[in-house]
């Protein structure tokens, strides 16, 4: 990795209950999710790299620039970073409109990364910049926070589970902002989620965290089709599969896409969407909606029929089982009961064809 094009953190800070241990680079371009459960040494890597904590031994590079070393330490409000917490920090005695104008003063020098007025409508601000903090919902709080954060044109914006204060609603609402500006603006994020959701939805790298120590990093989609990654304690076991589009067919109404990764590249027909022919995007699909066939069968309703090969199988709850099938380059999980298993003598090593009732568009 370019070291123009990188972060690169080594720190080991005692912390009550483990240690934080860690040499890690990471890409200074895209969406970097720091991954695992509540306790694991999340927060505590960000506000590190934030400039909150002042570690002893720690050495940070931000790209050509040392935020961190034995013999230096740059404070926060030099390192032009743009920090959204679980709570949205307002100033409650400003407007929306007012707290978003303090940022733009704030602002670090160089090229703008927005402008207000760019922002606002991003965000869908323009109801809301007249409003006191106290009278907007957690979702429309945590909205004027992200936009302020993007207005103090950072160099690298970090986001400390932005959504774990919202219930599910105020999370649906918001994560399609989230998505906006994960794509739309040219600087890298540093998300932290125990929500293998969100993640899937935003990241483009995946840190893993255990007590205070790196237990994975890597692409997100390369590390989510690995047979041993630990998805399996999920509520919603899902998969993730790169695709492209390639037609819409306005007699059916649907849109067909092909998997990359596959010699012959198999097509899944979804319901049609407005993305343009040649865009990639991610499909996610729930293990429960995928079923499994000794044959391939014409005469079903189930039109996305795929060949994969039986790889693992994992006892879950409820007489259910967890099978990993290999799909080209990609892993797509499904969720039987024990008796389907046994009924239809499904092994490790046997080829068979998976159907898949539906899919989420990831864009």
């Amino acid at each position: 990795m370019d070291h123009k094009n990188e972060i690169s953190i080594a720190l080991t800070w005692p912390r009550r209950s483990f240690t934080l241990n860690l040499d890690l680079v990471i890409p200074a371009q895209g969406v970097t999710a720091i991954y695992g459960a509540s306790g694991s040494g999340k927060t505590s890597l960000l506000r590190c790299i934030a400039g909150l904590e002042k570690v002893k031994h720690c050495q940070l590079n931000f790209r050509d620039q040392v935020w961190q070393s034995n013999k230096k330490f740059v404070p926060t409000h030099q390192r032009a970073i743009g920090y959204v917490f679980q709570e949205a920090s307002l100033f409650a005695h400003l407007t929306a409109g007012a707290n978003l104008a303090y940022a733009v003063k704030r602002a670090s020098l160089g090229k703008p990364l927005t402008t207000l007025d760019e922002v606002v409508e991003l965000l869908g601000l323009t109801n809301l910049l007249e409003q006191y903090p106290d009278q907007l919902s957690g979702g429309e709080r945590q909205r004027v926070a992200i936009a302020r954060a993007l207005l103090i044109n950072p160099q690298l914006l970090l986001m400390d589970e932005p959504l774990a204060s919202l219930d599910h609603q105020r999370k649906q609402e918001l994560l399609p902002y989230l998505e906006r500006i994960c794509k739309q603006f040219n600087v890298p994020v540093i998300y932290i989620s125990h929500s293998l959701w969100e993640v899937s939805l935003l990241a483009d790298h995946i840190v893993m965290l255990e007590a205070g120590r790196v237990t994975k990093s890597d692409d997100f989609l390369h590390a989510i089709n690995q047979p041993d990654f630990p998805i399996s304690q999920q509520e919603n076991i899902s998969s993730l599969l790169q695709c492209k589009v390639m037609e819409h067919n306005q007699q059916w109404g649907l849109t067909r896409f092909t998997l990359k990764g596959m010699k012959n590249q198999p097509s899944l027909w979804l319901q049609q969407c407005d993305l343009a022919p040649g865009q990639e995007v991610r499909l996610n699909i729930l293990a429960s909606d995928v079923s499994l066939s000794l044959s391939h069968h014409e005469d079903t309703s189930i039109s996305n029929i795929l060949p994969v090969t039986i790889i693992s199988m994992e006892s879950l709850p409820q007489g259910l089982l967890m099978l990993q099938l290999q799909l080209g380059g990609s892993i797509l999980r499904a969720k039987l009961t024990q008796r389907s298993v046994d009924r239809l003598d499904l092994k490790i090593g046997q080829d068979v064809w998976a159907q898949v009732k539906s899919a989420a568009l990831i864009h």
